[in-house]
């Protein structure tokens, strides 16, 4: 390919409303053209990155036994009321209405489409397990779209639903899938890392989540530097590693006056004690009622395990209003001991210790020496807590490391939940009528894309992984006597047959716009022709990772290493 026969013109300036450095240079590179908030055209040579990546999961997903479909986009909303999500899913679902004032959603996810469709279709046992899956645009109304293609409201994803009669069956595809996940971003050539993950709203028993790593990620990672441990920190469990409260004899629960000193710091300093030795009261409001979440002064509380514990639909943070309502006492001074009768759940950490520093449920005062059944009643103990950088690994009791992720993919067990709900039932070895259990498997296409270049990018540009760059190499002419064009053209030709994806900057341009404009696209190999250096029969050839490392050679040796060199980094040599 000729660059002055392809769609790309380039940007010298980052978009004045980019946020990452991804929408930066996918934009100034040519690859993507935002049309509205959170909606991109798919340039060029943005495109080809999505249709190399699409290649990768489409080849991994047949290996590991997934059937490809297409699923519409546009959904009914009688399948979405059958699964309970139309009255659950907020304002990211985008409901339309036809002329007939029939009511639709742009499909965010597949899972009430897949699920109609299977269940019109099997009905045996001997007709499963099965594993479909597609390559979709789909539509998220974001509140705040950003990032670019990390965060859009219109993006492209692989979707994947398995269905099984039974738990074994589902491991297994399961099994299947998460293996095939690690050998697409494998693939790819990227830093990644599964880790354990909340199901979210999706639902289900168990999910992994798999994470670029880069310092401009959305997600804290909590990983182990000596075992396998890895979880998003919504999930991840560890242990405090300083000790704080203590187990020694129970003092007199005494009230001490404590004017205006809501904060646990405030109370804290005033009592000549370290925060970890004070108890954090924190209101939440549920569906279910309020409840009181207890934690050691110096660390936070975890809503997301606050929610999956309680067993509630929703949690926030109750207002400052309700709070004599619901336990008694002034928000800032509230505490377990007198409060009325309300649900309290204690971070596991705090269970065996005695005089605590609490909230006294009156204005300017809190406790000293309160004692759990002493005092007050038992608390339900949880693990609440949010992890943190230090806190130890319950594995093999090393210290954690918090890392930033972005998340490119999410696969889970959904168990029967939407088969239940939608009537999606076979018929066993006795003739019953069971649900179908269902595993769901997301990969963010676009996303993935970002990830890359958020990964690798440097001062002036992308740095590809060869597996997916858009053009694998560049060839650069400085300089248009015929004998340079001759040479190009013959290189261009050579690798062109040997099955490498070439670009030829055959442009009227100085050499240096030429240079700044493959170190900004990213060409994993650049090429340069010259006189000077063909005067001696050679050419030059470098990496953009690594550009100061210069290489001399006469053509056909340069070609040869070339091909070698990309079919290695492809997997296919």
């Amino acid at each position: 390919m000729r660059w002055s026969q392809y769609f790309v013109y380039t940007l010298r300036e980052d978009p004045s409303d980019a946020d990452v450095i991804s929408q930066k240079l996918m934009t100034r590179a040519s690859m993507i053209k935002k049309l509205a908030a959170g909606i991109y055209t798919y340039l060029p040579l943005g495109l080809r990155s999505i249709h190399k990546l699409e290649s990768i999961v489409r080849e991994e997903m047949n290996r590991a036994g997934a059937v490809e479909l297409s699923m519409p986009a546009i959904q009914p909303a009688e399948i979405w009321q059958e699964s309970g999500r139309w009255f659950q899913y907020g304002k990211e679902l985008l409901r339309i209405k036809d002329r007939h004032d029939r009511d639709f959603i742009f499909g965010p996810t597949h899972e009430e489409v897949i699920t109609s469709v299977v269940r019109d279709s099997i009905n045996s046992y001997r007709q499963l397990p099965v594993n479909l899956y597609q390559i979709q645009t789909k539509f998220r109304d974001e509140v705040r779209p950003r990032f670019g293609l990390m965060r859009g409201r219109e993006f492209i994803m692989k979707d994947a639903y398995s269905f099984h009669t039974s738990m074994e069956s589902l491991d297994d595809a399961y099994t299947a899938m998460r293996d095939a996940y690690n050998r697409i971003f494998k693939r790819c050539a990227l830093d990644y890392v599964m880790v354990d993950a909340d199901t979210g709203n999706i639902g289900g028993s168990a999910s992994h989540e798999f994470h670029v790593m880069a310092k401009s990620g959305e997600d804290a990672i909590a990983r182990c530097p000596k075992c396998s441990y890895g979880a998003n920190t919504e999930k991840a469990v560890g242990t405090i590693a300083d000790a704080g409260l203590g187990s020694d004899a129970a003092a007199p629960l005494t009230e001490v006056a404590t004017p205006n000193m809501k904060s646990i710091e405030d109370v804290a300093k005033f009592l000549g004690v370290a925060t970890s030795r004070v108890v954090k009261t924190l209101m939440y409001d549920t569906d279910l009622g309020p409840i009181m979440v207890l934690i050691r002064g110096d660390r936070e509380v975890n809503e997301i395990k606050v929610k999956n514990y309680s067993g509630t639909q929703w949690v926030v943070m109750l207002t400052d209003d309700r709070f004599d309502e619901a336990v008694g006492g002034p928000a800032g001074f509230v505490g377990p001991v007198g409060a009325k009768k309300i649900r309290v759940i204690a971070d596991k950490h705090l269970e065996g210790t005695t005089n605590w520093i609490t909230g006294a449920n009156k204005l300017d005062a809190h406790y000293t020496g309160a004692t759990i059944g002493r005092d007050f009643e038992a608390p339900e103990f949880a693990d609440v807590l949010l992890v943190r950088e230090g806190d130890l690994c319950l594995r093999c009791g090393t210290a954690m490391e918090i890392h930033r992720g972005i998340e490119v993919g999410h696969i889970f067990k959904l168990g029967t939940k939407y088969s239940k709900a939608m009537n999606c039932v076979f018929l066993d070895e006795a003739g019953e009528r069971q649900p179908m259990i269902m595993g769901c498997y997301g990969l963010g296409v676009g996303r993935t894309v970002a990830s890359a270049i958020e990964q690798n990018h440097d001062a002036d540009g992308i740095i590809w992984p060869i597996p997916i760059a858009p053009f694998e190499v560049m060839i650069v002419t400085a300089g248009q006597d015929e004998n340079v064009r001759t040479t190009a053209a013959a290189i261009h030709d050579k690798l062109e047959a040997a099955g490498i994806d070439v670009m030829w900057d055959d442009r009227d341009e100085r050499p240096g716009v030429k240079f700044k404009d493959a170190d900004l696209v990213g060409f994993p190999v650049k090429i340069t022709v010259g006189a000077k250096s063909l005067a001696e029969g050679n050419v030059e050839w470098s990496l953009r990772r690594d550009p100061k490392a210069r290489n001399i050679g006469k053509p056909d040796e340069v070609v040869a290493k070339v091909v070698a060199m990309i079919e290695e980094a492809r997997g296919t040599r």
